[in-house]
């Protein structure tokens, strides 16, 4: 099985030995990250036999080396920043800037330790119907049987949760010099003076704004815009005021080629200008992940693979194997810890009960944390248009929603698109402050399918930014510069 995480370290004390009655599970897991304890879990509460193979770190990317760690550090670079503006309010001033990056960094190591023996390794001697089994896994080309540490093992059903690598951007010569990917960024000691983020995508735009306040030069370059995904409107503003903390941004480019300079490391590429060089210390490339599928032999189990490059399956987590189920990261979609954890109690209950368990991310909530955040569910516009709705949007700046006003950071928008016809929300974009929990409004909405008009008649509490929603929806119909404070 391929690495889930890197990290260089023991098995937890609590590993099962794999006595010949574990070699017939019910259901047998590879993969020791979230979607993997997901998928045990529900499988251990139905009275399942389960064994779990995994030779990475346990825990997988996200307490390890991806949300736990980076948004630990986010949010210290954000007090930071906050100290630097607080002048904003009359009579008020502040000062605060590292002193010792070190140790913030040991810090964050702690608490990701701690979190990993708390929501992982202590987890396991509470299922006895569960044995951990540390080694590699692979398929041996009868069925469902699978070779791991020397053992094999002839499993019921299988489900794969492997998770996903960082992946390198194809330029010329990216091979010569020596890269961060956001694993190393997240441990480094010592703080470059100026940093090159190869891509603008969510790892590319929060960790680039997390060195930049921590005194890095940052550059952001990337082939299209900054969060391709997002909203037009949201890029666009995303970047301005990424520019206002200094940040380079440079979109739409053509990568060449790139190599070690006198410098340090310089990436040529194209734009719109002409040929540009481009030269840090150290270059970040966050151009995405790569679903874990090497070595395990899927080729020999009949599991095919989709264009994505992750592990093909149906509405129900089922590979072309029928008695075979893949989630999270390893399929290539949906690359969020809380959709991998999902997806891994639904396959467990398929799995053992037959496929009644639909997939769905018809509202699934996805968050940028930069500053401001960015969150979306649903549709956006783009793509509501593309499966066949007349649309019709709203779009509020958040100098508009009292609560902002008062803050005195009026940064961002709220874009809500709806049905022409019937007002169904069809999906939502926020950025502002704190717009991770603002969206949730967003994705209970969409789960109850409510309309426009619904979400503008209801009550929302004063002074919170999630107010801005009900604005947001009230100017489908008034003009809310003519609103008072409150107003139904």
């Amino acid at each position: 099985m391929v690495h889930e995480c890197c990290i260089a370290e023991s098995a937890p004390k609590n590993v099962n030995s794999p006595v010949k009655n574990d070699r017939q599970p019910d259901v047998l897991i590879i993969g020791v990250g979230s979607a993997a304890f997901a998928a045990a879990i529900a499988a251990a509460e139905s009275g399942a036999r389960v064994v779990m193979v995994g030779e990475g770190v346990i825990g997988g990317t996200c307490v390890n080396i991806g949300c736990i760690p980076s948004k630990a550090l986010i949010r210290a670079m954000q007090a930071v920043h906050d100290g630097k503006i607080a002048n904003r309010f009359d009579g008020v001033n502040s000062a605060a800037g590292v002193f010792n990056w070190k140790a913030l960094v040991q810090q964050k190591q702690t608490l990701v330790q701690d979190l990993r023996k708390a929501k992982y390794e202590d987890l396991l001697p509470q299922y006895s119907n569960v044995t951990y089994v540390k080694g590699w896994a692979q398929f041996t080309g009868k069925s469902t049987e699978v070779e791991a540490a020397g053992w094999l093992y002839h499993p019921k059903k299988v489900i794969l949760a492997t998770g996903s690598s960082p992946a390198l951007p194809p330029i010329n010569g990216i091979q010569s010099v020596p890269l961060l990917d956001s694993t190393k960024a997240l441990e480094l000691e010592t703080l470059p003076q100026s940093l090159l983020v190869i891509g603008g995508g969510i790892i590319g735009c929060e960790l680039g704004q997390m060195f930049a306040r921590a005194g890095v030069r940052v550059t952001i370059c990337c082939r299209r815009r900054l969060l391709p995904a997002a909203e037009p409107e949201v890029s666009e503003a995303l970047a301005g005021y990424l520019r206002q903390e200094d940040i380079t941004i440079c979109q739409g480019l053509g990568y060449q080629k790139i190599g070690r300079s006198a410098n340090g490391i310089a990436l040529t590429c194209h734009t719109s200008e002409g040929e540009r060089v481009i030269e840090a210390d150290q270059v970040l490339a966050a151009t995405g992940r790569n679903p874990n599928t090497g070595n395990l032999h899927l080729e020999k189990a009949g599991i095919a693979l989709n264009r994505k490059g992750g592990v093909g399956v149906n509405a129900y987590m089922q590979t072309s194997h029928p008695d075979i189920y893949a989630v999270g990261d390893v399929t290539g979609q949906d690359m969020f810890v809380y959709m991998a954890a999902y997806g891994g109690k639904l396959a467990a209950h398929n799995a053992l009960n037959g496929n009644t368990h639909r997939y769905s991310n018809d509202a699934m909530p996805w968050v940028v944390f930069t500053d401001p955040q960015m969150a979306a569910a649903g549709l956006t516009e783009v793509e509501a248009k593309a499966e066949g709705y007349d649309v019709i949007t709203s779009t509020i700046t958040l100098d508009y929603v009292p609560r902002h006003i008062a803050a005195r950071d009026t940064r961002g928008l709220i874009k809500l698109i709806a049905e022409r016809k019937t007002g169904k929300l069809l999906g939502a974009s926020i950025l502002a402050p704190e717009a991770g929990d603002s969206i949730q409004t967003i994705v209970m909405a969409l789960k109850v399918e409510l309309s426009t008009e619904n979400l503008a008649d209801t009550i929302f509490p004063y002074l919170t930014a999630v107010e801005g929603i009900k604005l947001a929806a009230q100017a489908f119909k008034k003009d809310v510069k003519k609103l008072s404070c409150c107003a139904g």
